[in-house]
């Protein structure tokens, strides 16, 4: 008998109150390293399971390791629990609404109140196997805080949080299932500052110095760099800050906020340089002067063929989603709200697996093939730990097909029955992989030596210098 299918009591048991935790983590809905609440309820529950606990991990108030068992290999289950700022949402709902139930403009539009909880699932399984079989080796569940612009897990491998890992895994909620095949985008993100003269725009605005014309300027010379740039180069900025709300004072202050991204760190490192050099001109021109500010950054993922083969297989053994005509019935209801490039941007990689028809819910599992490669145009800060030890992760649907990431749709359906079925599938998949891996020891061998390759004999570099404190006051 699959050990899955040994633990599917145990499953069923735990499975309510692990729902539980992630509905409560979704009205919290705490953003980049103000997650006080969620890590606590993560950090709690997995103590009261007999869990080690080691809280501040990397000086970071909101991470957290949970360790369980003795000798062997560490292998890890990354597990995230932060919000996203401006996406606050009625649960259930078909139209963009706020929502009553959770406090503030913040919303679960990525779904990593799911994540966390999964994850806290998938470890606990494993717990009761290493328990029951009396094997050796430790099954590690981190609490990462700051996934979403924040860079947690890089400042945590920085750190060295990582270091004696022998693998790790993950999974993101996402509107089909299948492996995370493709590699990501590494970044930095970056504040720039410009400092002015204020002064009376009319009466005399020769005397000024306008930190708003800088960030202007700065802006316009970054969207000619554009041009110029590697095609797989993206580049965002915000303006944070604009001076004031006075027309008649020149502005003499000025921030916009940058986030640069390319294939590798070297090539995000060498733009975001030419990018200084677009702001210093700016400054320049303007008579201001310039404040930098390196805020984060994350590497790009590193793929790990062997670990991704034993989690495509584990989730081939689990089979479909154990879904209803009442999960498919809520699908198809959210489905209907979706934008036809909505839906097209989810088929584009999946049209194979789709066989020409677009479903409302996918439940199924989208083939692996290992030599197929392809490039997400997103980031994410397990691409650091993927550098570190061997890592693999899955999507696993949980919305209604082409929902959109960071959208109203995808709050509105995190607490609904196809997200908890789309969450308790992910722990089973990830537990099933963690056992195969702490019973055939030989596949962690296969998969270090896999990393040591793709890293071509080069060491982790933490691309965020030593001396760039943690920015935890920026909400």
């Amino acid at each position: 008998m699959h050990a899955i299918e040994q633990l599917q009591p145990f499953f069923e048991q735990q499975a309510p109150r692990l729902i539980a935790l992630s509905d409560r983590i979704w009205s919290l809905a705490e953003l980049r390293y103000a997650e006080q609440e969620s890590a606590r309820l993560h950090a709690e529950g997995l103590d009261e399971a007999g869990f080690r606990v080691q809280q501040a991990l990397a000086g970071i108030p909101t991470a957290f390791a949970a360790e369980y068992g003795e000798g062997g290999p560490v292998i890890a289950l990354l597990g995230e629990y932060d919000a996203l700022s401006g996406l606050n949402q009625e649960s259930g709902a078909l139209q963009c609404r706020p929502s009553v139930d959770s406090p503030g403009l913040n919303g679960h539009g990525c779904g990593h109140h799911l994540l966390g909880a999964a994850a806290h699932l998938a470890a606990l399984a494993v717990q009761q196997h290493l328990r029951a079989r009396g094997l050796p080796g430790r099954i590690r569940f981190y609490g990462c805080p700051a996934e979403e612009g924040g860079s947690g897990k890089t400042f945590m491998a920085r750190a060295g949080a990582f270091d004696d890992l022998a693998a790790a895994l993950t999974w993101h909620p996402a509107s089909h299932s299948g492996v995370f095949d493709q590699s990501t985008l590494a970044n930095i993100q970056a504040s720039f500052r410009f400092h002015g003269r204020a002064a009376h725009a009319a009466n005399a605005p020769h005397l000024g110095r306008s930190a708003l014309d800088a960030v202007e300027l700065m802006n316009v010379g970054v969207n000619y760099l554009r041009e110029h740039m590697p095609p797989d180069a993206r580049v965002h900025y915000a303006i944070t800050d604009s001076g004031g709300l006075s027309p008649n004072v020149v502005q003499a202050r000025a921030e916009v906020l940058y986030l640069i991204r390319a294939a590798r760190n070297h090539e995000a490192a060498e733009l975001y340089e030419r990018v200084q050099n677009v702001a210093r001109g700016a400054a320049l021109m303007t008579g201001c002067e310039l404040e930098v500010r390196f805020d984060k950054a994350c590497s790009n993922l590193l793929l790990n063929g062997t670990l991704n083969q034993v989690l495509y297989e584990e989730m081939r053994r689990l089979g479909p989603l154990p879904v209803g005509e009442g999960e498919r019935t809520q699908a198809s209801r959210h489905h209907a709200t979706l934008s036809e490039n909505d839906v097209a941007e989810a088929s584009r990689s999946l049209g194979s697996a789709l066989r020409g028809q677009v479903p409302a819910l996918f439940d199924g599992v989208s083939d692996y093939d290992p030599a197929r490669t392809g490039l997400l145009y997103g980031s994410t800060d397990v691409a650091d730990v993927s550098w570190i030890t061997p890592t693999a992760q899955c999507w696993m649907a949980c919305y209604a097909f082409g929902t959109p990431f960071h959208s109203w749709q995808m709050v509105s359906q995190g607490k609904s029955a196809l997200a908890h079925v789309g969450m308790v599938q992910a722990a089973k998949a990830l537990a099933a992989t963690a056992i195969r891996l702490f019973e055939q020891p030989q596949l962690l061998d296969a998969a270090r030596q896999e990393l040591n390759q793709r890293r071509g004999g080069k060491p982790y570099v933490c691309p965020i210098p030593p001396e760039v404190p943690l920015p935890l006051r920026r909400g």
